[in-house]
């Protein structure tokens, strides 16, 4: 009998545990569970220590870590938002940039474009010439003139506007020659003669000098494949800009030493030393040109 007070005492203790673990009011001692209670708390007991022997054991630090780790958390995201601000003014300054460039390089190019028309005229006497801006996927777009085909898409929408401008711009026009020789047909620079190729060269050299003026300038036997009449012409747009820059010209081309102010050479003595000579000439004369045509100078 005493085991059996024992055993019931034990068991209404670790009912008194249970109950306290599950929330719930322990039952009296003297008051006798009805067994389907009963049944449903050694159920529900069997399912906690399953639970918990799952859950393995237990580490007192987990809280700890957890909270480093949404520490951790928060400072990853704060640098992320100050990256894609710092990401946001660099494509803008990116888009402010590229607008720049695109702003000069038109500017630049119309400049240079008629100032080529005008020395076509004196280097092709009775010729014509101009510069035209080839774009890919609109292609020839003519800038001399104007014309709808130079003309900007105003319907575009907002969002893709946007999206060109910040996708880069892998098809950057082109510029294409087109020259057009007294007596002849239009011909682009490929199908020229070499001299009428240097010629071409030298007027586009020329018109980009006078959009954008530097203080001197080398050229490096650009007349060399030209005749004495085409060089005299060389000569002659030379001696017309030499009041607003200095041109210093490499050449083997006799008619433009004869031409130029001052003279330098090099030559090698019997002992085998280079040495430098200079003469001062004072230029050619009869090489300005008369009635000169105006010519755009930015």
């Amino acid at each position: 009998a005493q085991q059996r007070r024992d055993a019931d005492a034990d068991a209404a203790r670790e009912l008194g545990e249970v109950a306290a673990a599950l929330g719930i009011d322990p039952v009296p001692a003297a008051e006798v569970l009805p067994v389907t209670e009963r049944e449903d708390l050694e159920a529900k007991l069997l399912r906690l220590a399953r639970r918990r022997e799952q859950l393995g054991p237990v580490n007192p630090l987990a809280k700890q870590e957890y909270d480093e780790a949404i520490a951790h958390v928060e400072e990853l995201e704060t640098q992320r938002q100050d990256l894609e601000s710092a990401l946001a003014e660099l494509q803008g300054l990116i888009r402010d940039t590229d607008k720049r460039i695109r702003e000069s390089f038109e500017e630049t190019f119309e400049l240079a474009a008629k100032n080529f028309e005008d020395l076509v005229g004196h280097l092709f006497p009775g010729g014509r010439g101009r510069l035209r801006l080839v774009r890919p996927e609109a292609g020839p777009r003519p800038v001399i003139g104007g014309g709808e085909d130079g003309e900007e898409q105003a319907d575009t929408g907002e969002e893709e506007a946007a999206e060109a401008e910040e996708r880069p711009d892998e098809d950057e026009p082109g510029v294409e020659v087109e020259v057009t020789p007294a007596g002849k047909s239009m011909k682009r620079l490929s199908l020229l003669s070499g001299g009428e190729k240097s010629l071409v060269a030298l007027a586009f050299m020329f018109s980009v000098f006078l959009a954008k003026p530097c203080p001197f300038y080398i050229l490096d036997e650009v007349e060399a494949a030209l005749d004495d009449l085409n060089i005299d012409r060389f000569l002659q747009l030379v001696r017309r800009y030499s009041d607003r820059a200095q041109f210093i010209v490499v050449t083997h081309q006799k008619r433009t030493m004869d031409a130029a102010d001052t003279l330098y050479g090099v030559s090698m003595g019997q002992d085998g030393v280079s040495k430098v000579i200079s003469r001062k000439l004072g230029g050619a004369p009869g090489l300005e040109l008369a009635g000169e045509a105006d010519v755009e100078v930015a």
